[in-house]
């Protein structure tokens, strides 16, 4: 049987590299998908790449921990990767609600959806090189 993985963010650059990447290990790939993301277009890197057909979207939101414990109940997936967030710089200053909601409580909703749901999913959280602020070394651990 083959491993279940849910990326959330998978609409991005890396999370249609990562569904890529997973996709030819065998993996039975499923995506979370804000309903107003990219409205029309959500899945044109998925479509370059050639993997829209082998990646199943579910529409979700971080901010909905309902609709994060009905997508964990549903896909009951082995591996999660958070990749969502806000991803434009100057919109994170302009709006630091929305950015904290998201970047913040949205990966403890995520959390908590697979603590309540499938707490033996493995989970990964991506987060911004930014969160470094000026770095002194290329190389940050």
């Amino acid at each position: 049987m083959a491993k279940r993985a849910l990326i959330t963010g998978i609409t991005g650059q890396d999370g249609a590299y990562l569904s890529q990447f997973l996709i030819q290990k065998g993996y039975e790939v499923h995506g979370a998908v804000r309903r107003s993301s990219h409205l029309g277009v959500a899945d044109h890197r998925l479509r370059w790449l050639g993997i829209h057909n082998d990646v199943r979207l579910h529409d979700a939101n971080l901010s909905d921990i309902s609709s994060l414990v009905r997508l964990v109940q549903e896909i009951q997936p082995d591996e999660l990767y958070n990749l969502a967030a806000q991803s434009f710089v100057a919109t994170s200053w302009r709006q630091p609600i929305v950015t904290a909601n998201i970047t913040a409580v949205g990966v403890t909703n995520v959390l908590e959806a697979v603590r309540i749901v499938k707490p033996d999913t493995r989970f990964y959280q991506a987060s911004s090189s930014e969160m470094y602020g000026m770095v002194q070394q290329p190389v940050q651990s």
